[in-house]
């Protein structure tokens, strides 16, 4: 008896300290995994939409994730996203700090769901005052130059930062972020994804990408690089919309699993598909579909999940 309870209380003590130990490690959250303008979309009739319009459960917010450091209470957004007012909400609550506190935003492009959200940064909404925004040399050049953009550098309520491509900037000790250049339609700015990294660990966030050939990077050695992806999921396959899926040519969610099929199961349990439209049997729960997933090997980014670094 005195042995269990000994060898009871070892374990015990072991965990806490790992709870412990986990308890500062950074971490991301994901904030939403809608792709631009959101599930369900202004106009949509299908059957799902219109059940989504009744069903707030249905519903999703635009894809963006939180940076969370601990041991600093530092907390950094990716992407501003129309819905940035409850997101923000999202990092109070799981931070368990009711201040604005808002150490950054990181964008990603200028397409609507991924700066669009700086609107509630200015004099209408929260008035905030320089909240660093990392942005590459278009995007910043075009919120510069761009009303109602540039109103918020004028008024200070931003504080611009610019980014290189593949040069890591550091946040605090140990931890850095760094912008990876991506094919995209990129009409207004690049297009990046950050990877971010931690006392050895690291994770890869791709919102938004066009067919992984058009990139100069092996997708499987990135996965096998990195501990943690999030990954352009929009469309699951081929024929999901009804117009030219060429004029939108994301990687197809059936695409990058065969793509990704060959390396092991331990790999593929790194993927963690993002950034669903509204047509996506995935965002719109069809069981049969988010099995194939997992079977696979493959895991589907939920709102409220962390990963840790």
């Amino acid at each position: 008896m005195v042995k269990k309870i000994r060898f009871s209380y070892v374990v015990f003590a072991l965990l806490a300290f790992v709870a412990l130990i986990r308890a500062e490690r950074p971490y991301v959250i994901v904030l939403g995994t809608g792709q631009d303008a959101g599930v369900p979309q202004m106009g949509c009739e299908t059957p799902f939409c219109r059940a989504a319009w009744k069903d707030a459960s249905k519903r999703e917010m635009v894809s963006s994730i939180a940076l969370i450091d601990p041991a600093s209470g530092s907390r950094w957004i990716f992407d501003a996203t129309p819905d940035l007012p409850e997101q923000f909400e999202l990092v109070k609550a799981a931070t368990g700090n009711r201040s604005n506190r808002l150490d950054g935003i990181f964008l990603t492009h200028a397409h609507i769901g991924h700066y669009t959200g700086l609107m509630y940064l200015g004099r209408e909404s929260m008035g905030s005052r320089d909240i660093r925004v990392y942005a590459m040399p278009r995007m910043k050049k075009m919120l510069e130059e761009n009303a109602p953009w540039s109103q918020l550098v004028d008024l200070e309520n931003i504080l611009l930062m610019p980014l290189t491509a593949h040069e890591p900037v550091t946040l605090v000790a140990g931890l850095k972020v760094e912008p990876l250049l991506v094919p995209h339609r990129d009409e207004l700015s690049e297009t990046v994804g950050f990877r971010i990294s931690s006392a050895g660990r690291s994770l890869v966030f791709i919102p938004d990408i066009d067919k992984w050939e058009k990139w100069d990077v092996d997708l499987a050695g990135l996965v096998r690089a990195n501990d943690l992806l999030l990954l352009d999921g929009t469309f699951f396959a081929d024929g999901e919309i009804n117009r030219p899926m060429s004029e939108v040519p994301h990687p197809f969610v059936s695409e990058t699993m065969k793509l990704l099929a060959p390396l092991p199961l331990k790999e593929r349990n790194k993927v963690h598909f993002i950034h669903f439209n509204h047509s996506n049997p995935l965002v719109q729960k069809v069981a049969t579909k988010i099995a194939e997933v997992r079977r696979r090997g493959f895991r589907i980014a939920t709102r409220g999940l962390k990963l840790y670094l």
